[in-house]
């Protein structure tokens, strides 16, 4: 089983698109037996998913994750844990003890709102998901 982490500086990165490196764990027994540190090198949105099959992940942890993406991973058969902040290492930790917290329905909806859409909320910057944090 390998477990991707969107990863900056040790913590999960919150945005699932413009996420520059992933953290993948090796885990066999439900242990963590390695891990390392891989660049997208500028894949984006959608790619990702591919990325990820090609690295043999089966699970990823992030924060927020747009629709598109969501449903790319779940046609690549990746299991997705979104709404996830903090430690990497913590988090995949937690996820194999069980007690992973995550959003089921995590959503990274800022790019309706880049497009000129209005989100219903005033003057007031949108801040709808977990991506603008």
């Amino acid at each position: 089983m390998n477990i991707a982490v969107t990863y900056e500086n040790g913590n999960v990165f919150q945005h699932f698109g413009h996420t520059e490196q992933f953290k993948i764990y090796s885990v066999d027994d439900g242990k963590v037996v390695g891990s390392q540190v891989v660049d997208t090198n500028g894949s984006g949105h959608g790619a990702l998913a591919g990325f990820l099959q090609e690295h043999s992940v089966d699970t990823l942890i992030c924060g927020g994750i747009g629709l598109g993406a969501q449903m790319a991973l779940a046609e690549a058969g990746i299991k997705l844990y979104g709404g996830v902040r903090g430690n990497a290492d913590e988090a995949v930790n937690a996820l194999l003890a069980g007690n992973l917290a995550y959003d089921p329905d995590a959503k990274c909806d800022h790019h309706s709102h880049e497009e000129g859409h209005e989100c219903g909320h005033g003057d007031h910057e949108c801040r709808h998901g977990n991506c603008h944090d």
